[in-house]
């Protein structure tokens, strides 16, 4: 058998295994920051906890379970829509990656009129940061959340915004997984307050 009668094999498909961290070094150092800040302020919860457990047991039978519920619903389907604008603009589908990131802002303005309510539920009945140890560590980790939060929310607008104007394609689109990281990590700090003082406590 010489090499013209060979059978012809098809070609090989090479597969990238490259492996790469979403985004870019300089959004991983600021997550890096976020956590290492609310890694302090858990620490502090953990020792008034300690130190007051009857005031916890008792102040989170005051707040809103609702309220807390539906933020951390808001922010779970906000993450979800980002994910999901990622997922597909690496697909090249740029008109639904826009769709899924909208979707994904609106999502997260929710959060921010929600805390609103939840405060002004809170200071009509009573319950302000002068209330006892429980409300001012409540306070103090979820308004940093919220400002960090609010952040995020920002980096939403700039990145629909370069998204409109066509910034990013399936090739280039390190911002939108930078903002999607950051998102993400802010997720998962509001899943860890959520149960420390609406359901644990």
């Amino acid at each position: 058998m010489n090499a013209a009668t060979l059978p012809l094999r098809p070609p090989v498909e090479t597969v990238d295994t490259t492996r790469r961290i979403p985004g870019n070094k300089g959004i991983w150092v600021g997550i890096t920051c976020e956590f290492v800040e609310f890694l302090v302020l858990f620490i502090v919860y953990f020792v008034a906890r300690a130190h007051f457990p009857e005031a916890f047991e008792q102040g989170a039978d005051r707040l809103s379970r609702l309220a807390g519920t539906i933020i951390t619903l808001l922010m779970i389907s906000s993450s979800f829509c980002i994910a999901c604008s990622v997922t597909t603009m690496r697909r090249g589908e740029r008109r639904q990656s826009l769709y899924w990131l909208i979707g994904g802002l609106l999502l997260a303005l929710g959060y921010p009129l929600a805390k609103y309510l939840e405060i002004s539920w809170n200071l009509a009945h009573g319950i302000n940061g002068e209330s006892g140890i429980f409300f001012t560590v409540y306070y103090y980790l979820t308004f940093n959340h919220l400002v960090h939060a609010t952040w995020g929310i920002l980096g939403i607008l700039w990145v629909l915004a370069r998204h409109l104007a066509g910034g990013y394609s399936a090739d280039d689109h390190a911002g939108l997984e930078a903002l999607a990281s950051y998102w993400h990590a802010t997720d998962l700090i509001w899943l860890v307050i959520f149960p420390f003082f609406y359901v644990l406590a």
